[in-house]
């Protein structure tokens, strides 16, 4: 899970990027497919805090 949330993680950073035009013209096809996430890059950050805690939640140890 805690590979999830980092992915999630880098891919918030990727998405706020694309929609601030920072990253060429792999932003430009990111927030065509995905413009929801472009205009608001928090909720994939949620999603990668979300899922960080459920990764300690259920960790064993």
């Amino acid at each position: 899970m805690y590979f999830v949330a980092a992915v999630l993680l880098v891919l918030s950073g990727l998405f706020y990027a694309a929609g601030h035009n920072q990253i060429g013209s792999l932003g430009t096809t990111m927030c065509q497919h995905g413009g929801m996430f472009c205009d608001s890059p928090f909720l994939v950050l949620v999603g990668a805090a979300l899922a960080a805690a459920w990764g300690k939640f259920v960790s064993i140890r």
